[in-house]
């Protein structure tokens, strides 16, 4: 049974992070020390590392963005420069789902749902209005030729379809918004596409300010 605790990802991860996306992507590069120093730097709070008995199996990585300066149009790329997170802006009211990456042996055992609760707790501690990304698809390149991108992510939602990415995500409470295109240009199993999916955050106060989570926010283990 694994016994899960969700942190605060630190400069001492970097290499067993790098080392998780390696084993998880096939043609996604994983990040170099520089983008996990960078993201480390601008926004702290926002990073995740899942453990078991010590061992990293999984991280979660964010940003605060001002939403309406990207919209429907834009790639990993340019909402992260190039994973850098220096367009992290504390005056925006989104959280932005920029990586999720869990170990393949532990996949199925509450790693990804630890993750994104941690999104979700950071995101009302900061009342902030909602958590967007862009979902991979990962089984989408087995049916490319047939049908669009749209098309596979409504049959998904249908069920007529199983996508691990997006059925995982939609049982998380987002909803799906569209297809990004051109999201991820090296992500051979999307064939470089992304689902908009978004999640809003019911207690957002829109008088409220936007406010640091405090430090001890993620100390307590998750079952």
């Amino acid at each position: 049974m694994i016994m899960l605790t969700v942190r605060n990802l630190n400069h001492r991860d970097i290499e067993a992070a790098a080392d998780l996306q390696r084993r998880v992507y096939r043609n996604i590069p994983a990040f170099g020390r520089d983008q996990f120093a960078s993201l480390l730097e601008h926004f702290p709070a926002g990073q995740f590392a899942a453990e078991d008995d010590g061992r990293l199996v999984g991280i979660a990585l964010s940003l605060v963005i001002l939403w309406d300066d990207y919209s429907l149009h834009h790639t990993w790329a340019s909402v992260t420069n190039d994973g850098l997170f220096d367009t992290h802006n504390m005056a925006g009211r989104t959280l932005y789902g920029a990586e999720v990456c869990v170990d393949p042996a532990a996949r199925g055992k509450g790693v990804g749902h630890g993750l994104y609760e941690a999104r979700r707790k950071l995101c009302r501690a900061m009342n902030l209005k909602r958590i967007i990304a862009g979902g991979r698809l990962p089984e989408y390149h087995k049916v490319a030729t047939r049908m669009a991108p749209e098309e596979y992510a409504k049959r998904v939602i249908w069920g007529d379809l199983y996508d691990p990415v997006l059925r995982f995500q939609l049982d998380q409470g987002f909803d799906y918004c569209g297809i990004l295109h051109g999201y991820l240009p090296n992500d051979i199993d999307s064939v470089g596409n992304a689902a908009l999916i978004v999640w809003l955050n019911r207690d957002y106060d829109p008088h409220g300010p936007t406010r640091m989570p405090p430090a001890n926010l993620f100390e307590e283990k998750t079952p």
